[in-house]
Order: structure tokens, then C-alpha cells, then sequence
């Protein structure tokens, strides 16, 4: 049997994004790994962080690293694609059967800052190295996150519509991800709300501003 490692690699090539430990000793030791490396790409930066530093974390040889992953891009790649893929299979599964609106908006809200304020390393890497990706890798990335941010355009729109409410959705949708994409920069879990209660405020704040657009004739 193919070493996780290897695994990934093929994986990382081909096609679906590795899945945290619900499944076999091959998702949990990749998962892993990518949570080794996603410390050390917090702690240096991409650019600071080296293949030893990533070897050396994660417990592999040098030679294996290389071997199974061939470059720090491509561990970067892998964080990157499974840390979208699964926020945005999360979405898609705590949307299922609600209807309304509102409730979908921030269920939206709700979800990306569960994920984020788990995993806080992982937000500041993927906000800090958005552009690193090239070629096939960031193509591939980029697509996800174009789902998941046209996902939220069309919650958007479907709540215009529900509410009689003239705005600009991409607008709405670029603010909403300014107030949640930085929460790492500032997030004390010993002091502020947690996600559910910050989301409900977080989606009070933003659904009550965009609101307002109703009175702007």
C-alpha cells in the first residue's frame, strides 16, 4: 500500500482535497502534516520557511519531503485547497433545508468564522499568502474561492429580493468578508465573544447596515 505521503501527492495533483480525521490513518497523518506546516508557514512565512524548516516539523526526512511533496508550493497548495474545500463543503451541508434569507446569511457568517477561529494559523497564512500559487496550483484555488465568494453573492441577492432592498451585492459581500477575514489580528478567545455568539453579533451589525439601503431614495 502507497505511503500517505504519496497519497497526498497524487492527490494534490489530481483531484479532491485531503479531509481531516473522519476517515482513514491516510487523512489523519496528511492532516497532519499540513498542521505542521501551516505552523511553520505562521511562524516564518512562506518565503522565510524552508524545506528543512517543513521536514524538520513535521517529523520527515528531508529526502522525503522532497520526495513526496516536491516543494514547499505544493504543500502551501494543499493547505490552501483543503482548507476551502472543506469551508466550503461545510456551507453547502449547513444550508441544506433552510429557506429563509436571513438564516442563510448567516449561517454564511456563522460557518467561515467557526472554521477560522479553529484554526487561526491557517487564516493568517492563506490571508498573507493569497498570491504565492502559480500556474495550474493558484488556478485551482482560485476557482474555489470563486465559489465560495459567488456563493455568497447569490445569498446576498436572494436576501434583496426577500427584502425589497436596492445595494450593491459584490460591495456587500467584499465588506462582510473585511469584517471577517481579519478577526485573526485581534481575536483573544479569553476575552471575546465566542463564534456563535460574535457571528450573531458580527451578522446583527452587517445585516442592519445593509438594511438601511432601503432608505437611501
Amino acid at each position: 500500500m502507497a505511503s500517505p505521503a504519496k497519497l497526498a501527492r497524487a492527490d494534490g495533483r489530481h483531484s479532491r482535497s485531503p479531509r481531516l480525521p473522519n476517515g482513514s490513518r491516510f487523512d489523519r497523518r496528511l492532516a497532519k502534516i499540513l498542521e505542521h506546516a501551516t505552523h511553520v508557514f505562521w511562524e516564518k512565512g512562506y518565503e522565510g520557511a524552508s524545506m528543512r524548516d517543513l521536514s524538520r516539523a513535521s517529523g520527515m526526512s528531508l529526502a522525503g519531503m522532497y520526495y513526496y511533496f516536491e516543494s514547499k508550493e505544493r504543500l502551501l497548495y494543499l493547505i490552501q485547497k483543503h482548507a476551502f474545500s472543506t469551508i466550503v463543503e461545510r456551507l453547502r451541508e449547513g444550508l441544506k433545508g433552510v429557506s429563509d434569507p436571513e438564516q442563510r446569511i448567516r449561517i454564511f457568517i456563522l460557518n467561515h468564522l467557526e472554521y477560522f477561529l479553529a484554526n487561526q494559523k491557517a487564516m493568517k497564512v492563506l490571508s498573507h499568502e493569497d498570491d504565492v500559487l502559480k500556474n495550474g496550483l493558484g488556478a485551482e484555488i482560485a476557482g474555489i474561492k470563486r465559489e465560495y465568494f459567488r456563493r455568497c453573492v447569490g445569498l446576498m441577492e436572494d436576501y434583496k429580493r426577500a427584502r425589497g432592498l436596492e445595494f450593491s451585492g459584490r460591495m456587500a459581500v467584499l465588506s462582510l468578508f473585511g469584517m471577517m477575514n481579519w478577526i485573526y489580528t485581534w481575536y483573544n478567545p479569553r476575552v471575546d465573544l465566542d463564534a456563535d455568539r460574535l457571528a450573531r453579533e458580527m451578522g446583527d451589525i452587517f445585516l442592519r447596515g445593509v438594511g438601511r439601503s432601503k432608505m437611501a431614495d
